[in-house]
């Protein structure tokens, strides 16, 4: 089994909603109350929200009912009168089913408890498929991992590389062979569960956001089979009008020409910064006269060219931290101070730095809580 980190971010509570603006809301809000702060009685959920005891006990009777909390027993705190009954968040009893498709070669999919804790999980590795072949696959993969769930499950996200609109249909994955996917339909045909497909980098930068170092003004570049990043300004994921926000890896970086990129035009950022174009580098780099000093090279050229790409992106929206998610074998040293070094080179000069760039931690399962903060949301309410 494997662990993430239990810290939380304790976002602001919204203000309770009048009785009029709907039961749902206030619903949401008592489980974000729970699942931000912990264990509370329902005289501390009533003050948090400023809504009545009476109104409180009506919304947690409800979400027992639905199985969404449950009751822990009496708090431990020494008070005049009875002692007050814990309830929380189920976070034990309720499992989410997350799916990780944008890592070069490979298929990941696990079951989460409500807290981001890995309960088991499983994979299938890619040969030469694309197409049809992968969403066969990803279809197979979801039928074999509900049946590891040992609780009844929430539903299903989905990290996928490639633009997704907010139907869950995977307009465009060059890397993956895909147009017009319509996933989302097709896992809930399948499994019969409700399904949120995002793309993998927006659900990463909500892992790292929620359960890490994130911060309210963010950018995350995913590098796997493909590059593409994800973006919070202010607190809020940006989607863009046309669903395809933090779209970075298929930005034509320089005028100097490039290899040709999977979507048919030459020099996208890509080719240089995606794990199969590092590792094609550095393959090569190794029959140099000096194969050192030209993987170094390979990886500095990557790390200016993400560089050139960020710039603008952190200049027009005043970003204060730049996270690499991907293999840190390939993203660390050389390639990221490169990228730092191109950062300051590009950026108004200002001490200290305006803006950080570093490695997200646990890279290889992000996208997966990054789809269970997904579901949460989607199926909870609970940001």
């Amino acid at each position: 089994m494997t662990t993430t980190p239990q810290r939380r971010r304790h976002l602001p509570m919204e203000n309770a909603a009048l009785p009029s603006h709907g039961r749902e809301h206030n619903l949401s809000l008592v489980l974000q109350a729970l699942h931000s702060a912990g264990p509370m009685s329902r005289a501390d959920v009533s003050r948090a929200l400023g809504l009545t005891r009476v109104t409180v006990s009506d919304l947690v009777a409800e979400l027992i009912n639905r199985t969404h909390v449950v009751e822990l027993g009496q708090t431990e705190a020494v008070r005049p009168g009875k002692r007050a009954t814990l309830v929380d968040v189920n976070r034990h009893g309720l499992q989410i089913l997350g799916m990780d498709l944008a890592e070069d070669s490979i298929l990941r999919a696990a079951i989460l408890d409500l807290d981001g804790n890995i309960m088991a999980r499983t994979e299938r590795r890619l040969v030469h498929e694309t197409g049809d072949e992968i969403l066969a696959l990803v279809l197979e993969m979801a039928r074999g991992a509900i049946e590891l769930a040992t609780a009844p499950l929430l539903g299903i996200g989905v990290g996928t590389p490639g633009v997704v609109n907010p139907d869950g249909v995977v307009l465009t994955a060059p890397n993956l062979g895909w147009t017009d996917v319509p996933l989302r339909t097709l896992l809930e045909s399948e499994t019969g569960l409700p399904t949120l497909v995002s793309n993998d980098a927006d659900a990463a930068v909500h892992a790292d956001y929620t359960f890490g170092a994130g911060c309210a003004d963010m950018i995350l570049v995913k590098v796997g089979r493909g590059v593409g990043s994800g973006l919070i300004v202010g607190g809020q994921r940006i989607r863009g009008v046309h669903s395809a926000a933090g779209e970075i890896g298929h930005v034509t970086v320089g005028t100097d020409g490039g290899t040709q990129c999977s979507c048919g035009r030459d020099g996208c950022l890509e080719t240089w910064l995606s794990v199969p174009s590092l590792k094609r580098g550095l393959e090569a780099a190794a029959s140099d006269a000096d194969p050192v000093a030209a993987a170094a090279e390979v990886l500095r050229t990557a790390g200016e060219r993400l560089a050139i790409a960020l710039a603008p992106v952190v200049g027009a929206l005043d970003l204060a931290d730049i996270v690499l998610c991907g293999p840190s074998d390939l993203l660390g040293g050389d390639l990221l101070a490169s990228a730092e070094q191109t950062l300051r080179e590009r950026l108004l000069p200002q001490q200290p730095p305006l803006v950080t760039v570093r490695l997200a931690s646990a890279p290889e399962d992000i996208v997966l809580l990054g789809t269970a903060v997904l579901v949460l949301w989607n199926c909870l309410g609970v940001a």
